[in-house]
């Protein structure tokens, strides 16, 4: 399965171990950022990527990790 994964500032690390898992099962992972902690990253910019890789069905999923 192909998977986009983005998160903010607050589910970085999360994001970054999620993707290896996920790798780790075989399923193909797109990153849509943040491609390095900044704490001043907020969910909007990567959510709407996300969605954006989705909604074109460029991946069949998506998840979204953020603080809130």
């Amino acid at each position: 399965m192909r998977v986009a994964i983005g998160a903010d500032h607050a589910g970085y690390e999360l994001k970054t171990e999620l993707a290896q898992f996920l790798s780790e099962q075989g399923h193909e992972v797109e990153d849509v950022g943040p491609s390095a902690l900044d704490p001043t990253d907020d969910y909007p910019d990567f959510a709407r990527a996300l969605a954006e890789a989705v909604l074109t069905d460029a991946v069949e999923r998506g998840i979204m990790v953020c603080g809130s």
